[in-house]
């Protein structure tokens, strides 16, 4: 399973974060992406990015995929077992 956190904060003129993250965050390897945006604003990214992406459907004619569902939960499972 990937957890994603999402923290806002401001950046001090020292440029040093201290980070305390949530209990429900499991213990172990981590990869820690930080995306710095103009103050106010957000990615803008939508659902309907992703919908228009070379993500959505990349399975859909794949003969050797019965059920993509299952399919996927196992890459999941795998791919977050080898990061623990």
């Amino acid at each position: 399973m990937v957890k994603t956190v999402t923290l806002n904060t401001e950046i001090p003129a020292n440029r040093e974060l201290r980070v305390t993250l949530p209990g429900n965050v499991p213990i172990g390897s981590a990869k820690i992406v930080i995306t710095v945006s103009p103050s106010g604003s957000s990615p803008s990214a939508t659902f309907g990015d992703l919908l228009n992406s070379e993500f959505f459907g990349m399975w859909r004619n794949r003969a050797d995929i019965e059920d993509s569902l299952e399919f996927a939960r196992k890459l999941r499972s795998e791919g977050w077992n080898e990061h623990v």
